[in-house]
């Protein structure tokens, strides 16, 4: 499912304003973007900046005319973070936009930076509402639209399977989405998603994600190379690797309470806030923190910034492994 967008659907208006707190959704939304940003330009500029890269002055050198009249997309990532001098840049730009230039403000929503929200919608952006999905039906309807984008046919309990497997986390539904339709022909059913991430329990990337922040390093690794070598992808178990560790983090800095008021409160079913409760024992915040570094690192690795993915996988089970025993050693 895409996120969605406003009646005006031109890819190449002169503003985009993605708003929501969803990463997959907004990264997306810049995606489709510089695609037809692109299709249109082959030679197109991007320039993809954070608050603290956009001072006060820059977009106008950004969207200065240029001798060779290039076409460009200027993005701006967490808007609602901007300084109020820079906000006043982008609400006068708004105002007059440049020709051969989108620019695409990715805005969290919220009241933080809501006059730049509103100006923005006020100048006639293009908007893309890309909201956290915290609701099981929310969750389900992103995955049957996943199945539908890449033209394939999946029942109805196979896209309920395939969201109680997985869990809440939106990168890693694509994920599976992606490799059931890869390796499957025909309509994609209940069974099959069960032999994938029930049946091959072995071999997933939860249970090497489990065992890692679990401190079990030797399993987490051996659970590693089978998957590997059952043909998991490299970039399931980073976005696994990644869901466990987060996960640490999020409950560890959640206040006390039932299972099932922090499952509201985080987004995660009550069964996981148990588990994640077991697991937890012996992290610590430096440690989250090390093992969040250690999973950006293979999620590069893999994705083509390293020589040896696998490497770079068992480099980030070991570290996390670690840190879950931080504590202990402290």
């Amino acid at each position: 499912m895409m996120a969605r967008k406003s009646a005006n659907d031109d890819l190449l208006a002169p503003v985009t304003l993605a708003v929501g707190q969803e990463d997959l959704l907004l990264d997306r939304a810049v995606r489709e973007v510089v695609a037809a940003a692109k299709a249109a330009d082959a030679d197109t500029d991007v320039r993809d900046l954070t608050p603290e890269q956009l001072q006060p002055g820059t977009l106008a050198e950004l969207t200065s005319p240029s001798l060779f009249a290039e076409r460009k997309v200027v993005v701006v990532r967490n808007a609602q973070d901007l300084s109020a001098d820079t906000i006043k840049d982008v609400k006068a730009y708004l105002g007059s936009p440049a020709e051969e230039i989108t620019l695409v403000l990715l805005h969290a929503g919220g009241a933080r930076g809501k006059g730049l929200l509103d100006a923005a919608r006020k100048a006639g952006a293009r908007e893309v509402a890309c909201p956290k999905m915290t609701k099981p039906a929310d969750r389900l309807a992103f995955v049957r639209g996943e199945f539908r984008t890449l033209g394939r046919s999946a029942t109805p309990e196979a896209c309920q399977a395939l969201v109680d497997a997985i869990g809440s986390d939106l990168r890693e539904l694509a994920s599976a989405v992606s490799q059931l339709v890869a390796d499957v022909e025909g309509t994609i059913d209940e069974a099959v998603v069960g032999r994938y991430y029930t049946g091959r329990a072995e071999a997933s990337s939860f249970t090497v994600a489990d065992r890692a922040v679990e401190g079990r390093a030797a399993e987490a690794l051996e659970a590693l190379r089978w998957s590997l070598a059952t043909g998991v992808a490299p970039v399931l178990i980073t976005s696994a690797l990644a869901q466990g560790v987060r996960a640490i983090g999020k409950l560890s800095s959640a206040r006390g309470g039932r299972p099932a008021d922090l499952a509201r409160e985080l987004g995660m079913p009550p069964w996981k806030i148990d588990r994640v409760r077991q697991q937890m024992r012996g992290w610590t915040p430096d440690g989250v923190a090390l093992a969040l570094r250690a999973v950006a690192e293979a999620d590069a690795g893999v994705k083509g910034g390293g020589d040896d993915p696998e490497y770079a996988l068992e480099k980030a089970v070991v570290t996390i492994a670690r840190a879950a025993r931080s504590r202990g050693r402290g």
